[in-house]
């Protein structure tokens, strides 16, 4: 203790210059303590109390981000474990937004004894770790992060737990996401070792990567995409989210399918532009393996979703094939062009919430997400099922909507990049990224197909929550507006 006494004084100098930077982030912890007390005290009086504490929470949080964004100031704090520029700024918004969405959507579709204020709490504890893990370059924060998201993730899918089923996706849940954090930790002590450094941008870490040995530096790597592929769900660490994803709640499915995927690719993205600035063996490696990742993540999540017959699952193998689309974007577009990155992120969570909440309506009425019941339901529901056909058609990319821009300005830049390098593996990146495209129009289109085109077994009266549907509409909205009217998202970012 003698021995760090004289540094005292610098460590609590930097700590307070460091914390003005960190003012969204001790919004959430003071909303998620805030939270808590209204819960115990405040919400036997008031039911809303303290999803009144998060919403403003959040806003608040959002106030200090958008002041942030505005100053375009570069800030690096608490001993450069975190990192606040553009990319970040705008990737928390983005996060803070979801996080909004799905917070309104948990409080519409309440229909558990069990408090929500608990929920809340988790769900501001998780955003927290995103953006942590949008804003850190050290290894040791970042594992942090990982875990707060992770553990805050597993509470929420087994937190209305009140089936088999649900019972069996939370631990599935736990389980295989214990594993792969051990697994990355291990990578994590290898890449230490290698180079005694835990910033995964400074000069001595990469230079300590190009001087290891080979296959020791090969295996650190696997260990490491270990855990992101986790949390990205891309081959071969998928297997976890359809079982997740069908037997959670629809609202919790709607988290983990979007939220925590906008974190982790702009992790992601940082790590490749600062390992891949420099060209040695490491580099080279990462490289071909997020091509290999990103192209039998793109066959598996769509070829499995061509038989899946419960929406829910369905959707979970999209989203695996979505994230092979994600990786492809963050091999080609970094830090200097982050805006298209961005805009995908911003769209992808955009169709994501849209259709977890058309799904969720149904499921209220209905009570199964099977898509066979769907059938001839078009015709006494076609507000909704127009707006989820929509929805489904900017999953697929098709014009004139967002998600068709984005595949656009994605495939366009692999193009680009292929034509510069001459590179086998973005020549199969983009023809195994089409043919996928062309290969979801068979899986998507089965919901308006039942829905438009064949009849009713059963007698159907529709009762949606209109605030719910109110959020899905505006979702739908902007996606055909911004495929419309793309530079309005790209001229921010």
């Amino acid at each position: 203790m003698l021995a760090f006494s004289p540094y005292i004084s610098s460590f609590i100098d930097q700590i307070i210059v460091s914390i003005p930077y960190f003012k969204p982030e001790l919004t959430l912890i003071i909303t998620f303590i805030g939270t808590i007390i209204t819960s115990l005290f405040c919400d036997k009086y008031w039911d809303k109390a303290s999803f009144t504490v998060t919403i403003i929470g959040l806003l608040l949080s959002g106030c200090y981000l958008l002041g942030q964004g505005l100053s375009h100031v570069d800030m690096v704090g608490f001993f450069d474990m975190i990192h606040i520029d553009t990319f970040a700024t705008s990737a928390r918004l983005i996060i803070l937004f979801s996080t909004l969405l799905i917070t309104l959507f948990i409080q519409q579709r309440h229909q558990h004894d069990r408090p929500l204020g608990d929920l809340y709490a988790v769900l501001l504890t998780a955003t927290l770790g995103l953006n942590l893990l949008t804003m850190s370059s050290n290894w040791l924060m970042i594992f942090i992060a990982v875990e707060t998201v992770s553990i805050s993730s597993y509470i929420m899918v087994g937190y209305f737990s009140s089936n088999k089923a649900q019972s069996e996706a939370a631990m599935k849940y736990v389980l295989f996401g214990s594993i792969c954090a051990a697994v990355m930790l291990y990578g994590l002590s290898l890449l230490y070792g290698f180079t005694g450094n835990l910033n995964f941008d400074a000069p001595s870490h990469i230079a300590g990567l190009a001087e290891a040995p080979k296959l020791m530096i090969s295996i650190a790597l696997l260990f490491l995409l270990t855990g992101i592929g986790f949390k990205l769900s891309f081959f071969p660490f998928h297997v976890w989210s359809p079982d997740v994803y069908q037997g959670a709640p629809t609202v919790i499915t709607t988290y983990l399918a979007t939220v925590p995927k906008i974190a982790v690719v702009v992790l992601l993205s940082k790590l490749l532009a600062a390992w891949l600035a420099v060209s040695f063996y490491f580099s080279d490696f990462l490289a071909f393996a997020i091509v290999i990742i990103a192209i039998a993540t793109m066959l598996i999540g769509n070829l499995a979703a061509l038989r899946q017959q419960d929406a829910k699952r369905m959707m979970a193998y999209s989203s695996i094939g979505h994230t092979g689309i994600l990786l492809m974007a963050v091999l080609v577009y970094q830090n200097n062009e982050s805006n298209v990155l961005l805009f995908y992120l911003s769209i992808y969570a955009l169709m994501n919430i849209a259709v977890f909440i058309f799904i969720d309506c149904l499921e209220a009425n209905l009570g199964n997400t099977s898509i066979n019941s769907y059938k001839g339901l078009g015709k006494q529901s076609p507000l909704l099922f127009t707006s989820f056909s929509l929805v489904l058609i900017a999953l697929i990319g098709l014009p004139p909507t967002a998600g068709f821009v984005g595949k656009l300005l994605i495939f366009s830049k692999v193009f680009e990049q292929y034509q510069n390098f001459q590179s086998f593996g973005l020549l199969a990146l983009l023809i195994v990224g089409a043919l996928t495209s062309v290969l979801s129009l068979f899986y998507y289109f089965k919901i308006p197909l039942n829905a438009f085109l064949k009849d009713s077994q059963h007698e159907y009266v529709h009762r949606s929550n209109p605030l719910l549907l109110g959020i899905g509409l505006l979702c739908t909205l902007l996606v055909i507006l911004l495929g419309l009217f793309p530079d309005i998202l790209l001229s921010i970012f």
